[in-house]
């Protein structure tokens, strides 16, 4: 399922197939290594070929229709000499085994080639060693030299196959870096501008984007759901509030749950997602009980963003956050097509795994080694077939490209850390940094194609020619007023510190559901409205006013900040464990920093939701 990783090594070849027509790019490479056959049946091959190909053009003029997009059909942008050349030969190799009617199985004989050249020699353990597999950036800190040393011990150990680490101290970066590779059979380095899939800790995003519209005045955190969104108001959901649903109380846990065991893509579809959580009966009365609403959460908050705005939740998301604090490229939930090269793929650590289960089902963990007979392992074999399919699933680019609120954020650890560090302070936005390459903004928010790039050289190659047979006079630009790439705004706030994106004083009650937040949160619940709360080890309740707060996701990816210390944290991995190289990190910064450790990232602190195998 992992077509990003594949086109982009054809794109590295040269033949550069349509990222945002994945399935119609990959049969095109399906032709290239189909089958040779006997004479007779090389005939109806080419007449099924054919048809399938008129049927794939008709389904794309549909897509495109359907998007109101006027993009080129053809799935391929550029075709390198070498390709052609080797399609030439196979074509000769095909014609011949038809004379000789035979049958001969291309990927067969390729596959053991292919899987020795990816499986030669221990790659990662390699890298490790290498002085490189650190990206070279600047050294902001001690803190972040001692951090460096911690990630290469762990890559060593095969803890690590790519991770970012980026940290924000009083508004100034202190920690920026990259390592390891963007795949377990992916070579390519880790850079700070890579995008991860973080999972869960895309809802601190999510909510963030709620929060930012109750301060704007477009909503109110205690208005009913079906206020907003007229569709909610059916099967005893009329009392939901937007608190409900920010608290995780909202009793629609398992809305869309069953269904997408049955069919995963189901998810890709953002309006059947959202009409289907409006529709859905809840388990428990609005309030009652906290239950983490693990994929429903964002599109209760999405199908809330989208009827109080009148917009698309990604209008919403680029004019709430990308724009202002100027991450363009950086922070997306559902990609577009042309990022792709920039994208770590997903893997799973089997070994850390495999302890988890022993923690969490001890008595099936001695029953696969034999030592207890009839042991019932049905919900251990759920388990391992959710996690097992994970990465497979949120690999595939139709997942990456979903709308998934909750789940299916891609970032770099940069622009999470400054989002975080924009909460940290109530919303203030620290000053641009300016050391890693390429700098943070300075990325396309929506790529163009190839083919598109060189209609608009043409188009604006006219252009010139008209203005200068026209001679108009040359315009100044304004004050503020800046050329920026595509998506961003035309000034950038981020110049002036003072600039803030909310403006109320208690926005940190808001998050945390304190002060006069605290009676719209569940008694001592482990979320405030939207955020995980995370108080140091042995914080009474009365020492929470301004605590950490943040969100985690599985695998262990995770971003926070602790607004009493102005500090912010963003972690982003490829290889999915539970949270124990993250505890690491985490363990390591805050105590050279001198920061209190937040509990679910200290030794026996009670993990997250995400990092537990309640899913």
């Amino acid at each position: 399922g992992d077509y990003a990783a594949l086109l982009s090594a054809f794109s590295e070849m040269g033949l550069r197939l349509r990222m945002d027509l994945p399935e119609e790019a990959m049969s095109v490479t399906n032709v290239f290594f189909r089958n040779s056959t006997p004479a007779k049946e090389s005939v109806e091959n080419m007449k099924n070929l054919a048809k399938n190909r008129e049927e794939n053009i008709k389904k794309i003029q549909e897509k495109m229709e359907k998007q109101k997009k006027d993009a080129p059909r053809n799935p391929i942008d550029a075709f390198p000499s070498d390709a052609v050349i080797f399609i030439r030969v196979l074509n000769l190799l095909r014609g011949l085994g038809a004379l000789l009617d035979v049958r001969i199985v291309y990927l067969d004989i390729m596959r053991p080639f292919a899987e020795s050249t990816l499986m030669a020699g221990n790659l990662r353990s390699e890298l490790a060693d290498n002085s490189g597999w650190i990206y070279d950036t600047p050294v902001h800190s001690e803190v972040e030299t001692r951090l460096r040393q911690l990630l290469l011990e762990l890559g060593r150990q095969q803890y690590i196959i790519g991770i970012q680490i980026c940290a924000y101290k009083d508004g100034k970066v202190i920690i920026d870096t990259a390592a390891g590779t963007l795949g377990k059979y992916d070579p390519r380095p880790v850079q700070p501008d890579s995008l991860f899939s973080v999972f869960s800790a895309t809802k601190g995003v999510t909510a963030g984007l709620v929060h930012w519209m109750a301060d704007k005045g477009e909503l109110s955190l205690v208005d009913s759901v079906s206020s907003l969104w007229p569709e909610f108001a059916i099967n005893g959901k009329e009392a939901c509030k937007v608190v409900h649903v920010l608290n995780h109380t909202a009793g629609l846990q398992s809305a869309m749950v069953d269904v997408i065991k049955e069919d995963p893509f189901l998810m890709c579809d953002w309006e059947k997602s959202i009409n289907r959580v409006a529709t859905a009966v809840p388990e428990s009365a609005p309030g009652s009980e906290q239950k983490y609403h693990s994929l429903s959460f964002g599109w209760l908050c999405g199908g809330i963003i989208e009827h109080a705005t009148k917009k698309k939740f990604q209008e919403v998301l680029e004019e709430a956050f990308i724009r202002p604090l100027d991450i363009n490229g950086e922070l997306y939930i559902g990609i577009p097509p042309g990022v792709e090269s920039r994208l770590a793929s997903l893997s799973l650590d089997m070994k850390d795994f495999q302890k988890a289960a022993a923690m969490y089902f001890p008595k099936i963990s001695k029953e696969i080694n034999g030592t207890i007979e009839n042991a019932d392992t049905t919900e251990y074999d759920d388990i391992v077939g959710v996690i097992s399919a994970l990465p497979v699933v949120f690999n595939m680019l139709f997942i990456r490209r979903a709308i998934i609120p909750a789940a299916n954020g891609h970032c770099s650890a940069r622009a999470l850390a400054r989002y975080y560090a924009t909460l940290a302070t109530g919303g203030i936005i620290p000053p641009k940094p300016s050391s890693s390459e390429p700098p943070l903004g300075s990325h396309s928010h929506m790529p163009l194609f190839p083919s598109e790039e060189v209609k608009k050289k043409k188009k604006n190659k006219i252009n010139k020619c008209c203005q200068n047979n026209r001679k108009e006079p040359k315009q100044t630009v304004e004050p503020n007023k800046q050329n920026k790439p595509n998506g961003s705004s035309l000034h950038n706030p981020a110049e002036n510190e003072h600039v803030s994106i909310f403006n109320k004083a208690n926005i940190h009650d808001a998050f945390l559901g304190h002060g006069t937040y605290d009676e719209m949160v569940h008694p001592d619940g482990k979320f405030g409205l939207g955020f995980r709360r995370l108080p140091a080890k042995n914080s009474t309740h009365s020492q929470r006013g301004k605590i950490a707060f943040g969100h985690s996701g599985i695998g262990g990816s995770t971003g926070f900040c602790d607004p009493n210390h102005n500090f912010s944290i963003a972690i982003t991995v490829n290889q999915m464990s539970f949270g124990g190289v993250t505890r690491k990190i985490i363990q390591l910064v805050c105590s050279e920093l001198g920061l209190p450790i937040p509990d679910e990232f200290s030794e026996s602190g009670e993990k997250g939701p995400d990092m537990q195998l309640n899913l």
